[in-house]
C-alpha cells in the first residue's frame, strides 16, 4: 500500500510551527485532505542543522511537496532542488546571507518559544552552501510575493524565480495578507508536478 503524500512546510527565521501560515494550511488540509502527512517541525536557526533536520523527513516511498515562507521559502528551493519535489515559495529570503548580519553575536529568541540562539559569522557564511541560483527546473516552484513585503525586498525574488509561476501582488506585507486563499490552488499545483 502505497504511503500518503507528504507536505512539508517550512516555516521562517526563528518562528515555529505555531507560525500563523502553517497553522491555516494544516488546518485546512485536515478538513480537505485528511489523508495527507502534514510536518511543519520545529527548526533550528543553524543552516547545517536545518539542512540535516530537513533531510531526515524525505518520505522513502511518497510524493513530497514542499511549501515555505521568507526563510522558509530558502530552504523549500534547496529541498526542490535535492529532492526534485515541487515547492510554493511565500515571500521567500533570497540571499539570508544579507540580512543575517544583523543578526549575529547577540542573544536571539524565537518568536513562539523561550529558544535562544547565537549566531556566529561561520553560520552566516554557511547559508552560501545551500543556495540554488538559479534553480534547475523553475516550473516546479510557484513563487507568491507581495509588493509591501517590509522585510525583503518582493523584486530579487522575482529575478531569481524567472521561469516559476509567479503571483505579484500589490501591498500585503511579510506575513502574506490573505494567504489562506492559496491554499486549495497552492495544493493544485504541488500535485500537478
Amino acid at each position: 500500500m502505497a504511503t500518503a503524500p507528504r507536505l512539508l512546510y517550512i516555516h521562517g527565521f526563528l518562528s515555529s510551527p505555531a507560525s500563523f501560515k502553517a497553522r491555516q494550511v494544516e488546518a485546512w488540509l485536515a478538513r480537505h485532505r485528511p489523508e495527507m502527512d502534514f510536518q511543519c517541525p520545529h527548526l533550528s536557526p543553524y543552516p547545517a542543522d536545518t539542512a540535516r533536520q530537513l533531510s531526515a523527513l524525505i518520505p522513502d516511498d511518497a510524493p513530497l511537496y514542499l511549501m515555505g515562507s521568507s526563510l522558509g521559502g530558502f530552504w523549500a528551493t534547496w529541498m526542490a532542488e535535492q529532492y526534485q519535489s515541487p515547492a510554493v515559495l511565500v515571500n521567500p529570503a533570497v540571499a539570508p546571507w544579507q540580512f543575517m548580519p544583523d543578526y549575529l553575536e547577540v542573544d536571539l529568541k524565537g518568536y513562539h518559544t523561550d529558544d535562544t540562539y547565537r549566531l556566529t559569522a561561520h553560520h552566516v557564511d554557511e547559508f552560501r552552501c545551500y543556495d540554488v541560483n538559479p534553480p534547475s527546473r523553475p516550473e516546479n516552484l510557484w513563487l507568491l510575493v507581495q509588493t509591501g513585503d517590509e522585510t525583503l525586498d518582493y523584486r530579487q525574488a522575482v529575478d531569481k524565480y524567472a521561469g516559476a509561476r509567479q503571483t505579484v501582488e500589490p501591498g500585503g506585507d511579510h506575513g502574506f495578507q490573505a494567504f489562506e486563499r492559496y491554499i486549495p490552488d497552492a495544493l493544485a499545483f504541488l500535485e500537478s508536478r
